[in-house]
């Protein structure tokens, strides 16, 4: 089957994906918090994005090549770390590192993922980061940073916009818990959807492995809906956190979650090594500015490396975050579309996908490299 052919954009893969995964597991994917504003604003704000077309300018190869954190790298794009994600589908976590991996781009592990960062070692690149929802106990943290070095994982990712559990209402309705619960209205979605049902009977259900160790015992009766063990353990982190962490971690150190100018300029004097400015893909608050909205100021604002994510959905939006001064963008919900859509392949298509779409467009832009880009302009409406 030519993929191209058959899945041509993201939308292709989106749509699949949700053809083959229950309900409740779609509902934990795609949805966002309160009205979905701020999901919706992310698109939006990319669609404005204007980039002027250049003509008779021969022809070239782009060069897709970036620098980042001292590596160069193949494509300027990598995964971005989701909690839970072997609950989208079944050993999604070691699926995403080896594609990753083949394709040497990063690959992002979240503390709330459902394996380990020892089990995901054997398939882990070059490029692995980890990022850490800040536990409150110094042995805890101490012992997290220490197993992801041991795993292999050279960049750290402090995400700084989960200070508590967002609401997520779409999520809550579908009846999800965590550790999720297969109640009789979830076996029947279940059922429904035999690939997914089968990899899960083989594998299990999923739930936060790396937190076994300090969880045992623990309950959880009284969190709400869309919290989860790790809360019990987590802190919202404070500048002193930050320079706890920058003093205990000899890698890069990237802030995810950055969306004002001043943060970030504070960020870099207190140590870090890159601003990673998103709003969770509107995961967990419904008044935030779409990302795109935000990122030339934050790109004013520092010397630092700004890594992008929030709504990205093709090459085209790549080169939007580019022009509008990233120097590279993640992605997370996309991947994951693509692996329910059509397994470990789909990961790999979706890598290949978006590599042509940047090609073709820089071909458009006469841009032979991604600091060859236009000056960006407002399509909106006059």
């Amino acid at each position: 089957m030519d993929l191209h052919a058959t899945y041509p954009a993201l939308s292709d893969l989106r749509r699949r994906a949700q053809s083959r995964l229950p309900k409740f597991v779609w509902e934990y994917l795609d949805s966002a918090t309160g009205t979905e504003a701020t999901k919706h604003r992310n698109r939006a704000a990319l669609d404005r994005v204007g980039l002027m077309p250049s003509v008779l300018h021969g022809e070239f190869t782009p060069d897709l090549n970036v620098d980042l954190l001292g590596q160069k790298l193949p494509l300027p794009f990598g995964m971005s770390p989701l909690g839970m994600s072997g609950l989208i589908w079944p050993d999604a976590e070691a699926h995403l590192a080896r594609a990753a991996d083949r394709a040497g781009i990063p690959f992002g592990l979240s503390t709330v993922a459902a394996t380990s960062p020892e089990d995901v070692a054997p398939h882990l690149g070059d490029h692995g980061w980890f990022q850490l929802y800040p536990p409150r106990d110094p042995e805890i943290r101490t012992d997290m940073l220490a197993r992801a070095k041991a795993a292999g994982f050279t960049t750290l990712v402090l995400t700084v916009d989960v200070p508590v559990a967002s609401r997520r209402e779409r999520q809550t309705r579908s009846g999800l818990t965590s550790p999720p619960k297969l109640t009789p209205r979830l076996m029947a979605q279940v059922a429904m959807r035999p690939a997914w049902a089968v990899g899960m009977a083989r594998h299990g259900l999923p739930h936060m492995k790396m937190l076994d160790k300090y969880t045992q015992g623990t309950a959880t009766a009284n969190l709400p809906p869309t919290a989860h063990v790790g809360y019990l353990l987590r802190t919202a982190p404070d500048w002193d956190y930050l320079h706890w962490l920058r003093d205990h971690w000899d890698g890069p150190l990237v802030i995810k979650g950055v969306l004002r100018p001043e943060d970030a300029t504070a960020l870099e004097k207190a140590g870090a090594d890159a601003i990673w400015v998103s709003n969770h893909s509107g995961r967990q608050f419904d008044a935030a500015p779409a990302s795109a909205e935000v990122l030339p100021a934050i790109r004013a604002a520092t010397k630092l490396p700004v890594i992008f994510d929030s709504g990205v959905e093709s090459g085209l939006d790549i080169l939007r975050a580019f022009a509008l001064g990233a120097d590279f963008v993640m992605l997370g919900r996309a991947f994951h579309f693509a692996l329910a859509a059509l397994g470990p392949r789909g990961v790999d298509h979706l890598i290949d996908l978006l590599a042509r779409d940047l090609i073709a467009n820089m071909g458009q832009l006469g841009a032979r490299n991604l600091r060859d880009l236009p000056q960006p302009f407002d399509l909106s409406p006059l």
